[in-house]
């Protein structure tokens, strides 16, 4: 459990400054799909929070201290003969890294995906080389799945993609 108190909430378009200001960071950029963009900018903002606000339940949520959206975190409903699973994803505002939070926003958002979506399955796709990633999620109780070595490509490298799921109980 952490210390510092957060909540997820719904995105509002107030949260523009705040994304923007949080979000323009190689240090997330480099760890997410090439669809969240470097350097990251008010149009991109909007667009995404117009995104975040249109569904309805949202599956996008804000993580939000004291007030303030500090990152994004968002369950995103496969289709076809995939129906039942989710794509989990998300990010954090770098002043807030190794304190817990990521690993308790999983765990929340889980429970909330699993009560609001008809899916058995949340699955995430984090980088090889991103271990913190991997870490927050086998403390929120996701079960390392594959490794496919070498299928991605970021910033000019390519990179494993590990597969990590929780199921519903």
């Amino acid at each position: 459990m952490t210390s510092i108190e957060f909540t997820l909430r719904p995105f509002r378009e107030t949260d523009l400054d705040s994304l923007v200001r949080y979000a323009n960071n190689f240090k997330i950029a480099k760890n997410l799909t090439d669809k969240f963009p470097h350097p990251y900018t008010a149009e991109a903002g909007r667009a995404f929070i117009a995104h975040a606000m249109a569904s309805k339940p949202p599956n996008i949520l804000a993580i939000d201290v004291d007030g303030e959206f500090v990152g994004g975190i968002g369950v995103h409903p496969q289709d076809d003969i995939q129906r039942l699973n989710a794509e989990l994803g998300y990010w954090l505002a770098e002043h807030l890294w190794g304190k817990g939070i990521m690993t308790e926003a999983i765990r929340r958002m889980v429970k909330y995906a699993f009560e609001n979506f008809e899916i058995d399955r949340i699955f995430a796709r984090p980088f090889g080389s991103n271990v913190a990633s991997q870490k927050a999620l086998e403390k929120a109780g996701f079960t390392f799945e594959a490794r496919f070595e070498k299928t991605l490509i970021k910033n000019g490298e390519k990179q494993d993609e590990i597969f990590y799921a929780i199921r519903r109980m």
